[in-house]
């Protein structure tokens, strides 16, 4: 098979024209216009030796082709195999919609939280802008239940970066806030976050359903920080 060529026969003229304004940045010449479901059925149609070869042809030249290798590198069920080709597209990733398609089923496995933690926290320390947020994104993904630990808010709290990284770093704050109202309250009350992250994130929850109207009163009524403090978190 050639990945480009069934990627080109499934390009929608509308659809690239709309999906280009979400994703700023992008070169255009790189947009082919291929529908999410689209990519993922592709990817059920490659073989494995097909899906290996394509894994290992970095850089792609579309953006289709690299979010066509989120959704394969998302069906490793290996952790050692998914981690080991993240690493390796992580640096070629520059926008986020492709950073955000990127879930290892293998990361969410029982017994794999250690190892995905040590991966996310070497991913926040990467001055890649979109490693850093994937490594973000996999904290909200998968420490914000049965696995989470106080350090996650910690190290999240740290991670200051520009809009794209400031906007996952306020939705990892939304869902804590929802899912660990107790843990992370303290980190808003005491101004310990970066201002576009606590401003980000109480904007994120006070859109959300799940969060109390009590709770969203008490959030709007807290003090922005005016800078970022590091001493403070």
């Amino acid at each position: 098979m050639n990945v480009t060529d069934e990627l080109k026969k499934l390009a929608d003229e509308s659809y690239r024209d709309f999906h280009l304004r979400l994703i700023p940045g992008v070169d255009e010449d790189r947009v082919l216009g291929v529908r999410v479901p689209a990519v993922r059925a592709l990817a059920k149609r490659m073989t494995d030796e097909e899906k290996r070869d394509f894994l290992h042809s970095l850089p792609h030249r579309f953006y289709d082709e690299d979010m066509l290798h989120s959704v394969i590198l998302s069906g490793v069920r290996d952790f050692d195999t998914a981690a080991a080709g993240v690493r390796e597209f992580l640096p070629f990733v520059d926008n986020w919609a492709v950073c955000d398609a990127l879930a290892p089923k293998a990361f969410g496995r029982a017994g794999e939280s250690d190892r995905v933690r040590g991966f996310a926290y070497e991913c926040m320390d990467s001055p890649h802008l979109y490693t850093a947020r994937f490594g973000v994104n996999c904290m909200r993904m998968y420490f914000l239940d049965e696995a989470f630990t106080p350090d996650v808010t910690e190290r999240v709290a740290k991670v200051s970066g520009g809009y794209y990284l400031d906007m996952a770093a306020a939705w990892f704050f939304c869902d804590a806030l929802i899912k660990r109202w107790d843990e992370t309250l303290p980190y808003f009350e005491r101004g310990a976050l970066a201002r576009e992250v606590h401003v980000k994130a109480v904007r994120k929850a006070a859109e959300s359903f799940r969060v109390p109207e009590e709770r969203k009163r008490l959030l709007r009524a807290l003090t922005c920080p005016p800078v970022f403090d590091p001493e403070r978190v």
